[in-house]
């Protein structure tokens, strides 16, 4: 597969070439994808600026028809789209099409839906004064399109994540510019091939690739970009608003994170390991929202990390397409070794490593064997840092109040999580938690909750009608009564 960069409607072929996109479980060749230059990226803003005008002006039922025929296009193409992406991403060949190609249909189907635009605020009014007679004044809010949508999307899952922007980008009457992960960019042209059958015009939606950094620097400081939606790493998403910020461009920034956790004395044990396990198994941890930093009062201590420790030993490692395996590879040789030697300074650290630590025997793939880290303590830098892997660590508390400042003693406040079999007390747990969302006995997700980050978690929220309102601009009108 040699695949062609889509701008303005067409498919255009790459000023730098092209490269490999590697297969993490086989380490085969699964295509070849485009290098784009500057030049293109900036072409392909430009067609998004051109089309933005007649696509903003279609009527919101004829944008939103476009997105239902995406969506039973995607549904229709659901194995093929999900074989890429498996091959792609190294996802668990389930993984792949429920939580990745289904969620993106499902996002598409979702922003079908004509939602209002506008909503009415209770008259006031007036004194007389210098600017008039005095009377009553009417307004309407009303939801406007940002414009171009700069889209910079996260290798994890290059099909729910790139829904979840373009979908309600799209809803809202904005035209898009998706630049996609390096390591994973196909399916994103499979979605822009299905988007192109379903009806959506020239220049709509356009997709540019590469593993130049300039071409992700030119999709944000493009002149015709109104807005860049980015999910990845806070260091790069720190760039990006730099950038931004000189010229004013709208942000929602998706960033890293550092769940924490907090399993009370109290808790389902079965429940919070099972929870927590997902950090094992889901996507191999290379995932956010992942319950990465447990954080267990005394009382349960013990048990939990025996429990945890028996559960990631069960799970099977290999081969992603095989339908018995639960964990499968991470995306590349390069995030191996780095995970990796997060495992190795933890150890330095003073953490005790009860279950992995070591690479799976497998030929060949970029495997990580699902690790617990326990007596750790939360200055480590294992219990501070990313580390996007299947690596789980455990620090101990005494009282709640000690576990709630434990839980906020981060740089990080996307999602977290309370277990407790006293959902008041649960509850009450969350409410103290500084993070964007809490997962109260649950990993859970609703997905019309917003979902977005505190501190260096990011900017802004999404999901549901909240994606609506994040690519939007609210405009004012007002008139006398």
């Amino acid at each position: 597969m040699t695949q062609a960069l889509f701008v303005g409607g067409a498919w255009v072929e790459p000023d730098g070439g092209h490269y490999e996109v590697i297969d993490p479980a086989t380490e085969d060749v699964v295509g070849a994808a485009p290098e784009a230059s500057r030049a293109q990226v900036h072409a392909a803003c430009a067609a998004a600026r051109e089309a933005f005008g007649p696509w903003s002006r279609t009527p919101p039922e004829e944008r939103a028809a476009v997105l239902s025929r995406a969506a039973g296009i995607i549904r229709e193409q659901l194995v093929p789209y999900a074989d890429l992406a498996r091959a792609e991403t190294g996802a668990t060949a389930g993984t792949a099409r429920a939580m990745q190609v289904g969620v993106a249909a499902a996002r598409f189907r979702r922003y079908a839906r004509v939602e209002p635009a506008e909503w009415p605020i209770a008259p006031q009014i007036t004194e007389a004064g210098p600017m008039g007679g005095g009377g009553v004044l009417g307004a309407l809010a009303v939801r406007q399109p940002v414009g171009v949508v700069s889209c910079i999307t996260s290798y994890n899952n290059p099909w729910a994540n790139p829904a979840g922007k373009v979908a309600p980008a799209l809803a809202m009457g904005n035209t898009v510019v998706v630049k996609p992960a390096p390591q994973d960019p196909l399916s994103v042209y499979r979605m822009a091939e299905a988007l192109e059958a379903a009806g959506a015009p020239p220049g709509v939606v356009n997709v540019v690739s590469g593993r130049s950094v300039a071409v992700g620097e030119a999709a944000v400081d493009s002149p015709d970009v109104d807005m860049v939606s980015f999910t990845g790493s806070t260091a790069v998403g720190q760039r990006i608003a730099e950038v931004c910020g000189r010229r004013m461009t709208r942000q929602l920034m998706e960033l890293g994170g550092k769940g924490a956790a907090v399993v009370l004395d109290d808790a389902d044990l079965d429940a919070a390991v099972s929870g927590i396990g997902t950090t094992f198994s889901f996507y191999s941890g290379q995932i956010c929202t992942a319950p990465t930093r447990v954080l267990a009062q005394r009382g349960v201590y013990d048990r939990l990390v025996e429990r945890l420790a028996a559960y990631a030993a069960r799970l099977r490692v290999g081969d992603p397409a095989d339908p018995r395996t639960v964990v499968g590879p991470v995306i590349s040789a390069a995030h191996r070794d780095r995970v990796e030697s997060y495992v190795a300074l933890g150890r330095a650290e003073g953490a005790v490593v009860v279950t992995g630590g070591e690479r799976p025997a497998l030929d060949r793939g970029f495997y990580v064997a699902p690790t617990l880290l326990a007596d750790c303590t939360n200055d480590q830098r294992v219990a501070r840092e990313e580390i996007f892997g299947p690596v789980v660590c455990v620090i101990p508390f005494d009282e709640e109040d000690e576990g709630v400042a434990l839980a906020n003693d981060s740089d990080y406040g996307l999602i977290d999580y309370v277990w407790s079999g006293d959902t008041a007390r649960a509850f009450r747990v969350a409410r103290r938690l500084r993070a964007g969302g809490v997962g109260v006995n649950t990993v859970g997700r609703n997905m019309e909750a917003p979902f977005g980050g505190f501190k260096r978690s990011g900017v802004g929220r999404d999901v549901g009608s909240y994606a609506l309102h994040a690519y939007s601009e609210v405009q004012a009108l007002v008139w006398p009564g």
